[in-house]
């Protein structure tokens, strides 16, 4: 027996009947389901830092105007595949708002979840041209987006970004695209799990190579305005949240409401397509879809074969919030401000019991305080100090599983946590730091 603050006999014969083969590799959801019953049996609560969902209610502007939806009926009415016009409208005021980009309210399609646009876009841009049959990931990243390549059987290529910041992006991306088969990229920003943070110099150097080799990118800002650093959350007013979208017409953003406004339950998020892209005409699509155009294959073939539509209530939910963000009376950065506070206190406490921040920079500036954190303890890698860990108490997710290189390393999510966790997470590091002495 060892002297653990969760019983180490409990969690060893948890972990053994899980059946995972290795507790490092494991899903996010596996992880959440171990603990869920490691908790039942011995009565303590976890620090819960596996799950990348809200730690805040959700907004209440958007659940009157469902409610208000509901009443009206809705429910039993199919929307529109490409979307209500309201919600359209209100999505492409955002984007000018928030990010200063003029994009067409017709191009602006509500998916259920950023996960289903992203979905939508890898099915759709793999037979836009025959000859570029594979997606290239920025990573780290979200696990589930390699999940859904092969779901779908799709190639993709991956990279973990920390050794090519800044200028040295330019060479590492080219690499990939000069060889043909790229039809698009995928990355974070800012980035689940690391919280890094491109620049504009790297954003510029994505959108030129995007021009250069004919490269859709696939933008993911499910986090759109947390980097705290700056104030995003004026509409209309600098400085906005940056995109690739300043730099080239190739693009598609996928905009969640998870986050930013703490409506994650409902499924609803938003796809924004250029203009340009939007109105493409590729050939090639005519071997899947009943039309050449981009804009309409991607909605009247595969969105619609997806799910038919997004439910209806949850659409005016989210154009309510956008309409109240874009008109200045809902400052929805400011309340998730709270996640980069909470991460500023809890990185402190990991690195002040010998524990190491692993993406720690964003070129040469110091990393946000966001959602997301990654650290590391000396001698273990991720995945044996994330099974360690479980024995003090405290879960979290192996940096293997995102695309990371990064061996040594987690990723921690704060939203779960309470500022009330505070000291029962610094007495447990504090316990794990005095067992495990460097």
């Amino acid at each position: 027996m060892k002297d653990t603050p969760i019983n180490y006999e409990i969690v060893t014969r948890h972990i053994a009947e899980s059946k995972i083969r290795s507790i490092g590799k494991a899903s996010i959801r596996e992880i959440k389901r171990l603990i869920n019953g490691i908790e039942k049996e011995t009565g303590e609560k976890f620090v819960r830092m596996e799950m990348g969902v809200p730690g805040l209610p959700a907004t209440e502007i958007g659940v009157l105007a469902e409610i208000e939806a509901l009443k009206r009926g809705v429910a039993a009415v199919y929307p529109d595949i490409e979307g209500v016009p309201l919600l359209k409208q209100e999505a492409a005021r955002f984007v000018k708002m928030f990010l200063d980009i003029e994009v067409d309210a017709a191009n602006c399609l509500p998916t259920v979840g950023s996960m289903q646009g992203g979905f939508a876009a890898f099915l759709t841009f793999s037979k836009i041209h025959k000859e570029k049959d594979t997606t290239l990931f920025i990573d780290p990243g979200f696990p589930v987006h390699h999940q859904q390549h092969r779901v779908l059987g799709q190639k993709f290529e991956s990279f973990d970004v920390y050794e090519y910041r800044g200028e040295k992006l330019r060479a590492k991306l080219e690499s990939y695209f000069s060889k043909g088969n790229i039809h698009s990229v995928l990355y974070s920003n800012p980035n689940n799990p690391s919280w890094i943070c491109f620049t504009d110099t790297e954003l510029r150097i994505i959108g030129e190579l995007a021009n250069q080799y004919n490269v859709i990118i696939i933008e993911d800002l499910a986090y759109v305005a947390m980097d705290f650093r700056k104030d995003y959350s004026k509409p209309g007013v600098p400085p906005f949240q940056p995109t690739v979208a300043k730099y080239t017409d190739n693009y598609v953003m996928l905009i969640s409401s998870s986050k930013a406004f703490s409506y994650a339950g409902q499924r609803i998020g938003l796809m924004i397509v250029s203009n340009k892209l939007f109105n493409t005409q590729a050939p090639d699509l005519l071997q899947y879809y009943t039309t050449d155009n981009v804009g309409r294959a991607l909605i009247f073939g595969t969105v619609y074969a997806l799910s038919a539509g997004t439910a209806h209530s949850t659409q005016y939910a989210l154009a309510a919030m956008l309409k109240a963000a874009n008109d200045g009376d809902l400052d929805f950065v400011e309340v998730v401000r709270e996640y980069g506070e909470k991460a500023k206190i809890m990185k402190k406490m990991f690195t002040g019991n010998g524990f190491n921040i692993v993406y720690d920079k964003d070129e040469d500036d110091p990393i946000a305080d966001g959602f997301y954190f990654t650290f590391s303890y000396p001698g273990f890698t991720g995945e044996a100090l994330l099974e360690e860990m479980l024995y003090y108490g405290i879960s979290a997710i192996a940096l293997s599983i995102t695309g990371s290189e990064r061996i040594e390393g987690i990723r921690a999510c704060v939203s779960l946590v309470t500022r009330e966790q505070f000291p029962t997470l610094e007495a447990r590091l504090k316990k794990f730091h005095e067992s495990h002495p460097v």
